[in-house]
């Protein structure tokens, strides 16, 4: 069962939401909160396992809320489902460590899927946010050196250019040919060896690598 915290500050959306997500049987809400206030007081008493966070939360930032939680509650993910699609409100929030970014005008299906994908340990972001995305951090990229200096294995390459094509854990153990519990292994290697932080990081040295165009 995938336990959820709903965290918006219309009492509306939280309440259709609420309701349709009662209606899948392995997702249940367990709480709802109106601002970051909130959600920490939540916390403290209970730890869902994904927290859907709104940014904009009345006198509350969804950005710092989310930082909060993931400094305080690390195991607790955040899946972000807001009507922002700027890229500067998408690459603050996955810095924060969100591990998903999905738009409210999504249907059911995607989000359902989102919510599976992040709790199964994977990012998932929407197809436009993820083009948004990759547009920001190819800005200005084009010109930069193609090394990183940092020593790559062949197999960490061929993670590297699959994760920022958005294949998710499970799809690239079997285009590789090797085990889920490798590719969480190459994955925590990228993040050290690259001084990467999240998903957007890695993305944005894939660009750089030229293992994906950004086009």
């Amino acid at each position: 069962m995938i336990d959820i915290l709903i965290a918006d500050d219309h009492k509306v959306f939280r309440e259709g939401l609420h309701s349709l997500l009662s209606n899948i049987p392995d997702i249940r809400v367990v709480g709802e909160a109106a601002n970051g206030r909130e959600v920490i007081a939540f916390l403290d008493k209970e730890q869902p396992d994904i927290i859907l966070m709104d940014i904009a939360m009345g006198d509350s930032s969804g950005i710092e809320t989310t930082r909060q939680v993931k400094k305080h509650y690390p195991e607790v993910k955040v899946l972000v489902l807001s009507m922002h699609s700027d890229s500067q409100y998408i690459v603050k929030m996955l810095e924060a460590g969100a591990s998903g970014y999905l738009l409210k005008d999504a249907g059911s299906a995607d989000m359902i899927t989102a919510i599976r994908t992040v709790y199964a340990g994977d990012t998932y972001y929407s197809r436009q946010v993820s083009d948004t995305l990759i547009e920001h951090l190819t800005r200005g990229s084009k010109q930069k050196p193609k090394n990183t200096g940092v020593p790559l294995t062949k197999r960490e390459l061929q993670v590297l250019r699959l994760i920022a094509e958005e294949y998710s854990n499970p799809e690239i153990a079997e285009r590789l040919f090797i085990s889920i519990r490798t590719v969480d292994t190459h994955r925590r290697n990228l993040l050290e060896k690259l001084g990467a932080k999240n998903t957007a990081g890695l993305v944005k040295h894939a660009i750089r690598l030229g293992l994906i165009s950004g086009e």
